[in-house]
């Protein structure tokens, strides 16, 4: 339900910098009408940020522009409700113009809203969806551990999947998180226990306009993160905050509609349409140089190793969760592929504008994948994802095809922020790393 600004004291103006993380401005609630008219202001540097929310040394962005402030719009979504905060408060989410009325091109969602232009340039519409894992943790701590049950008292121990006694005794977490998903509008589905001690995924359901799957999937990790603290644990979507125990993934499902609302992917049967093909065949021609978009912190890596249901090599398959895409079964007319490789830890904005990108290059050059594996990816000869941030940052940058999917000053800015995010991280103990990432991510 949309929040009455009568009945508000205060607003929260967000928006995504290249880190998903939401900066901020705190506004009374009788600035509406002007907030609504993109009369609100915020330096364009905002957006690039380090992951401490330090200015990037040396950014064109920052002195030799004068740090000029650029134009906030509401986005399509307006005003929404924050049930970890009451009805007090309520959440503008908001994109970044120039004075001019230029869209800024460092603005994650302007760079999904771009690849989605381009899509509907070629009678096109993408239907996605996302799967979010996270864990509940204790970190009252300087080890985290899993938090103790609200019925038992007792930590979890081990794996735990799809553990019906899980999903029961953090019960009152999941009835509030729920509720808040349909406050705001975000359209949850299924939840699950998962393979690690407090580990739980959610999907949310398909939806036909990207952006406002991106925008559910990064006001979902809000909400998550904001909820569980207010029952007492942390919540955090970090690739690997535990050494010995399964990472989070985010999983992107993706297919594509023409202009009659027909998948572009159904011939009828389980192989799908050529044009599912050139599809995988971007996406997988695009996987290793946008690895630093799927894996863009220092934990990200520690995911991402064999047998640890995060695919590293560049394959497909039907049905086989080994693979970094999967065409799962069902009915031709859902027809679709799934992206397995990302971590919890991504910018949901950048992450479905790489992969929708890259399946419209596949469209585009009519790329043609290598045939489709089975077995054990993690047993056979693939090629390889970059194995580490840095390897994952050389890529990026010296890839033409990101030139295809990410404007030149986005790739810019990415750049220079996780080279000092490197150099800063470089300095840190491994436990104050993840004590970074527990909630920045």
């Amino acid at each position: 339900m949309t929040p009455d600004p009568a009945t508000l004291h205060n607003i929260r103006i967000a928006i995504s910098d290249l880190n998903g993380q939401a900066r901020a401005k705190r506004m009374p609630a009788s600035a509406y009408e002007k907030l609504m008219a993109g009369q609100a202001k915020m330096p364009l540097s905002a957006l690039n940020l380090d992951i401490w929310g330090n200015d990037i040394e040396g950014s064109p962005l920052l002195f030799e522009t004068g740090d000029a402030d650029g134009m906030l719009r509401p986005t399509e979504r307006g005003l929404l409700p924050m049930p970890w905060i009451g009805p007090e408060a309520a959440m503008l989410p908001m994109a970044m113009y120039h004075p001019d009325g230029r869209v800024f091109a460092g603005d994650p969602r302007h760079a999904l809203a771009a690849v989605v232009q381009r899509l509907a340039a070629m009678g096109l519409r993408a239907v996605t969806a996302t799967e979010l894992e996270f864990y509940l943790i204790d970190d009252t701590e300087a080890a985290f551990q899993p938090p103790r049950s609200p019925v038992s008292g007792r930590r979890a121990m081990g794996a735990a999947t799809l553990s019906l006694r899980m999903l029961d005794e953090f019960n009152a977490f999941f009835d509030a998180l729920y509720a808040g998903c349909e406050a705001m509008g975000i359209n949850a589905d299924t939840a699950t226990s998962e393979a690690g001690p407090g580990q739980f995924e959610i999907n949310l359901n398909h939806s036909d306009d990207p952006l406002r799957m991106a925008d559910d999937t990064w006001l979902f990790k809000i909400l998550v993160r904001r909820l569980a603290r207010a029952h007492g644990m942390a919540a955090s979507f970090m690739a690997k905050p535990y050494a010995q125990a399964s990472g989070s993934g985010l999983h992107l499902h993706a297919s594509l509609l023409d202009g009659q609302g027909r998948n572009i992917f159904d011939n009828g049967g389980a192989e799908g349409t050529q044009a599912l093909r050139h599809a995988i065949g971007g996406v997988l021609a695009l996987m290793p140089a946008s690895t630093l978009i799927f894996a863009p912190h220092a934990n990200s890596y520690e995911r991402l190793v064999p047998h640890a249901h995060a695919p590293t090599g560049v394959a497909w398959a039907y049905e086989n969760r080994t693979a970094s895409v999967r065409v799962p079964v069902g009915p031709p007319s859902a027809r679709r592929l799934e992206h397995r490789t990302a971590g919890g830890d991504v910018n949901p904005y950048l992450l479905m504008a790489a992969v929708l990108g890259a399946t419209a290059l596949g469209l585009e050059d009519r790329i043609t994948p290598p045939a489709p594996i089975t077995g054990d990816a993690y047993a056979q000869t693939l090629p390889q994802i970059p194995a580490t941030w840095q390897d994952a940052l050389d890529a990026f940058t010296g890839s033409a095809g990101m030139q295809h999917v990410f404007d030149p000053m986005l790739i810019d800015n990415m750049r220079r922020t996780k080279l000092q995010e490197m150099a800063g991280i470089a300095q840190m103990a491994p436990d104050d790393i993840r004590a970074l990432y527990l909630e920045a991510v």
